[in-house]
């Protein structure tokens, strides 16, 4: 069985604020239900950025044995490809948790959400919220309505094609809004 994990290692804020708190949502393709997304608020407490860190988040920092931000693993899909969609918030409530904000997500989706998820793609301490898959677009206008400030959006959609066999690592680094990441895509064989 082939597993694939994401994790972000840099995040790079482009903007003159040197104070920042930021939270990421996160919107997966479920991994056993077709017609299902999974939306998820990571971290629980925002990242509090300082200006000594020069709106730069260095989640490896420099210990040579250290990892990214994980965000998840999950089996390979059939298909070989991955949907997912990375929101990057500022909080500007600093007491903001990441329940208030999968609450938020949850009410104004009423009746188009399917309930709260635990230990699935890989964590146990972060909760998942079931959602039909066309309810998607409904989740950036969401967030628009929460009065956090949105600081970018990019999708880390990926084709698992025969790289991956030689690799087993992917690096790759996107721009959206306010924001560059920097993450990579694992490969781990059971």
């Amino acid at each position: 069985m082939t597993r694939v994990s994401l994790e972000i290692n840099e995040l790079r804020i482009r903007r003159p604020k040197k104070r920042w708190k930021i939270y990421f949502v996160l919107v997966v393709e479920h991994p056993t239900n077709a017609e299902q997304m999974v939306v998820t608020v990571v971290p629980g407490d925002p990242i509090v950025v300082v200006p000594s860190q020069n709106n730069v988040i260095d989640f490896q920092g420099s210990r040579p044995d250290a990892e990214g931000l994980f965000l998840l693993s999950r089996t390979l899909p059939e298909s070989r490809e991955l949907n997912v969609h990375l929101y990057v918030r500022h909080s500007r409530i600093s007491t903001r948790k990441a329940g208030d904000i999968l609450n938020d997500i949850k009410d104004e989706l009423g009746t188009g959400n399917f309930g709260e998820i635990a230990d699935i793609l890989g964590t146990t301490a972060v909760p998942w919220l079931a959602i039909a898959k066309s309810a998607l677009p409904l989740i950036g206008k969401i967030l628009q309505k929460i009065p956090d400030r949105d600081m970018g959006f990019v999708s880390l959609f990926e084709r698992f094609s025969s790289e991956f066999e030689e690799e087993e690592e992917i690096d790759g680094e996107k721009i959206g809004g306010h924001i560059n990441i920097i993450y990579s895509w694992y490969i781990n064989r059971e």
